[in-house]
């Protein structure tokens, strides 16, 4: 399908863009991403950070009355102000307390839990190897073959100086 005029200069400009961003970025070279908005950095933002404790801007810039009435009463004495007053300009200003940002996310649970997941894959994989996948064990691998073969071994009397034939005591038929 061919594209006139404008609509295919769209598509030639978004295909490029994309071609741009792919081969500035090796990470994005496979992935189709669209270009975001650009964030004016030299503009005041507002970030919950333990590393940052004043952000360049409070967290609600735009008050309701009851609010800015509140924010005069914030100049006076704060002997004057209840808790809950105290509370509702804490959350004028900032978002989470540092208690609420260095709480635990509880992630660790889905971690261990992918974690014991792919093991118990992994299980299930190998189990199904052995026994569906690998040939039987050999006979040279059972316990009667074994001994059958040391006893051979024995009556050959194969390295009777420092192997199993010195070891062994022929006259009483046991172990020295």
């Amino acid at each position: 399908m061919l594209l006139k005029g404008k609509n295919r200069r769209s598509s030639l400009l978004a295909n490029t863009t994309r071609i741009k961003c792919a081969s500035s970025y090796w990470l994005l070279l496979f992935v189709r991403a669209e270009v975001s908005d650009t964030v004016d950095m030299s503009r005041p933002m507002y970030c919950d950070r333990l590393d940052i404790p004043l952000p360049d801007k409070p967290y609600r810039d735009v008050l309701t009355d009851a609010e800015e009435s509140l924010k005069q009463k914030e100049k006076g004495p704060w002997s004057q102000l209840s808790r809950e007053e105290k509370i509702a300009l804490y959350r004028l200003s900032f978002c989470q307390t540092y208690a609420e940002m260095k709480k635990p996310t509880g992630e660790w649970k889905t971690v261990i839990g992918g974690i014991f997941f792919f093991v118990g894959f992994t299980g299930l994989v190998v189990w199904w190897q052995r026994i569906y996948v690998y040939p039987p064990r050999p006979r040279t691998f059972d316990p009667e073959w074994q001994a059958m073969q040391l006893q051979r071994m024995l009556d050959m009397r194969v390295n009777p100086i420092q192997g199993f034939s010195a070891k062994w005591d022929y006259e009483k038929g046991q172990w020295k």
